[in-house]
């Protein structure tokens, strides 16, 4: 992105950090929390640990070393990644009333887009409603692209789509487009011409509004053109195709139920003209039918048990109805659901092309957006958006959820899910000087403490680890526990702590560079126990041998907007932007366990991470033999290499990675409303 100057901060060297800091103490304080230690344990004050066990001379590596003398729990079974039933939606409520009053022996639902922008979170609920109802119920589910609108659709959003269902994990049963039934459709309307139930009107929009009663207070008055006989209707109509008329010169009609008080039964438009070609048609037609003609038919034609849809619809169910019984096909049932919509941040096609146009953003699919693409790249799993929504249930209500309990969800998902690993966002050299300078001991450190069945890796220790700025202090006190002149700290897993004895400092811009520090490994013979520290931090160790640190670019993201309500600004919502969203880390560090990660990756390989089966053919030739062949593994990307950077965030790389450079994304804070601006 060329202009995000105004939205992103980059940190140097040295910055406040924003992400929460390690624990001062083992033992409880009113800061610390109930989150257990790395190593698996819980923080106590209580019972002292016997001396270290007796270790190999220095220089002598080991795959294994004796644990530090730090408090020790036995890790409990791993808790299920999902408490709740993931089918429990579809058990209970509105769902199950749903289903009841219209048992299938075949159940058939459809998820219909309209191909004109990348879909959203809001977007998600429908998927899941449609994909996993019929899926529950032993059925299928149809994508249908709802492309009767050539002006707005293009074909990377046909793409966008089928890759967002596959990622949720989802098969479609065949990937249609009401388009196919163009020629159907035509024959339809002119079947309702030609019954009376349509007419061919040439009202302006205003007059047609005027006609409505809208925004007059007027009651409602007929078009002049509703009562032109039927055979006139049908020439117009044809003549509309035949390029008679421009654009807004005519229109189709529905001719409904004017005393009806529902505004969906007041004349409907079915066509309108668009002198526009048809990704799929060309040429062929210059007319164009409506939504509101075409998706009760085209449910029909696809014989959809279960039409499920937004509360924003149920006006739309009557004329649903009724133009499926004027041109007598078989009408499917309708039922509407509560929208899922999310505070803080803005959905709108509108609002977010222009973020991206201003450069404001990366681009649709930008981590601080509520995109699919965007929740994707910022490392989301799938799995946790649909342990989501489940845990939202279904019901007639609108839900909108605040943006933090959709990242606590996330949270909890990925505390059960997600390797461990230290990550230095601001780090500074810590010398041991007691330790030779080609000492190297390999420390076995566990990828999840609570679970032993992931399994573990090698960390390199040495004489020089690099820790973060905020774990070191110049002046000592009483009430700080972690590194500072004099002061004795713990380095995770590793046997022994270390004493920190001296610093420098740069003269210009008076920061820490060099920290020098004692190894505090009794001296043999010594049969006093080590003095046990009161906390552990995290660090990372030089050793050309094991390549490592690996050198990361770290993107700490906060939200984009100030406010819940973005809109409500007197001067619009781009006022309301966050200076502060995105922090940048350029010189950030992670230890050499993310080799593994990467390679193991997706971690957690669920939904269509996995490498399910996807459609994603939508060439117009091709027949359904050649979709059915066209079925490949989902693709894995960078975002799939997540894991818990110990005491600091969840991470996962971003795409901007390359073979010399990481880049991670912070996906959530490790607490709510933690290092937000």
């Amino acid at each position: 992105m060329d202009d995000i100057d105004s939205k992103t901060t980059v940190l140097p060297d040295r910055t406040k950090s924003v992400a929460p800091p390690l624990e001062d103490a083992v033992s409880s304080t009113a800061k610390q929390t109930n989150d257990p230690m790395p190593d698996g344990s819980k923080p106590k004050k209580e019972k002292k640990e016997k001396g270290p066990k007796p270790t190999k001379p220095e220089g002598v590596k080991s795959k294994k070393m004796p644990s530090a003398p730090a408090p020790k729990k036995v890790a409990k079974e791993a808790t299920p990644i999902i408490s709740l039933d993931p089918q429990a939606m579809f058990k209970e409520g509105f769902l199950k009333t749903v289903y009841h009053e219209r048992p299938a022996k075949h159940i058939l639902t459809r998820f219909p887009p309209e191909p004109n922008g990348y879909l959203h979170i809001g977007h998600s609920k429908a998927i899941a409603i449609n994909f996993g109802f019929a899926k529950y119920h032993g059925g299928d589910c149809y994508l249908r692209f709802d492309d009767t609108n050539p002006v707005a659709e293009e074909e990377k959003y046909f793409t966008a789509i089928i890759d967002m269902i596959s990622w949720l994990g989802f098969k479609p049963f065949k990937i249609t487009y009401s388009s196919d039934n163009f020629d159907k459709l035509y024959e339809l309307a002119e079947q309702l011409i030609l019954s009376g139930g349509a007419y061919v009107c040439h009202c302006s929009d205003e007059e047609v509004k005027k006609q409505r009663g809208e925004g007059t207070g007027r009651p409602r008055v007929p078009c002049p053109h509703r009562t032109r006989p039927a055979e006139e209707s049908l020439q117009e109509f044809r003549g509309m195709r035949d390029g008679k008329y421009k654009p807004k010169e005519a229109t189709l009609r529905m001719k409904q139920n004017l005393e009806d008080g529902n505004p969906q039964m007041w004349d409907l438009m079915a066509y309108r003209i668009l002198e526009q070609p048809h990704h799929r048609t060309g040429n062929k037609w210059r007319i164009y039918p409506t939504y509101d003609f075409t998706h009760c038919l085209c449910d029909s034609f696809e014989n959809i048990t279960h039409s499920l849809c937004t509360t924003e619809f149920i006006q739309s169910r009557p004329s649903y109805e009724w133009l499926c019984e004027a041109v007598k096909i078989y009408v499917p049932m309708q039922r509407e659901y509560g929208r899922l919509n999310v505070t803080g941040t803005v959905l709108s096609k509108r609002k977010i092309m222009k973020l991206v146009d201003q450069g404001i953003v990366r681009g649709w699919d930008d981590p601080r957006l509520y995109t699919l693409v965007a929740l994707r790249r910022r490392g989301v799993p799938p799995g946790a958006i649909l342990s989501f929504i489940n845990e939202l249930g279904v019901s007639t209500a609108r839900t909108n959820i605040q943006l933090p309990r959709f990242e606590n969800s996330i949270r909890k998902y990925l505390e059960q899910t997600v390797p461990r690993l230290m990550v230095i966002l601001d780090p500074i050299p810590v010398i041991i000087d007691s330790l030779p300078d080609d000492y190297i001991e390999e420390i076995e450190v566990p990828f999840n403490p609570k679970d032993p069945s992931v399994g573990s890796h090698i960390v390199p220790f040495t004489k020089t680890v690099y820790i973060d700025r905020s774990d070191f202090r110049e002046e000592d006190s009483k009430d700080y526990f972690r590194l500072a002149p004099g002061k004795v700290v713990g380095l995770l897993k590793v046997p022994y702590p270390i004493k920190a004895t001296t610093f420098t400092k740069d003269p210009t811009t008076n920061l820490i560079t060099e920290v020098r520090a004692t190894y505090e490994k009794p001296s043999e013979g010594d049969v006093n126990p080590p003095k046990k520290p009161k906390t552990f931090i995290q660090w990372i160790s030089a050793s050309a041998k094991h390549a490592s640190p690996i050198h990361a670019e770290v993107r700490i993201f906060n939200s984009l907007f100030k406010s819940e309500d973005p809109d409500a600004h007197p001067d619009g919502f781009m006022a309301d932007l966050n200076t502060s969203s995105e922090e940048i880390y350029p010189n950030a560090m992670v230890e050499v366990g993310l080799n593994e990660v990467r390679a193991r990756a997706p971690w957690p390989a669920e939904a269509g991470e996995g490498g399910n089966a996807s459609m994603k053919e939508n060439d117009p030739t091709a027949t359904e033999e050649e979709k059915k062949a066209a079925v490949t593994r989902v693709e894995i990307g960078p975002e799939t290499v997540r894991f818990q950077g110990l005491r600091v965030a969840y991470f996962a790389m971003d795409k901007d990675s390359t073979d010399d450079k990481v880049v991670l994304n912070r996906i959530v804070s490790l607490k709510e409303d933690t290092g937000k601006s």
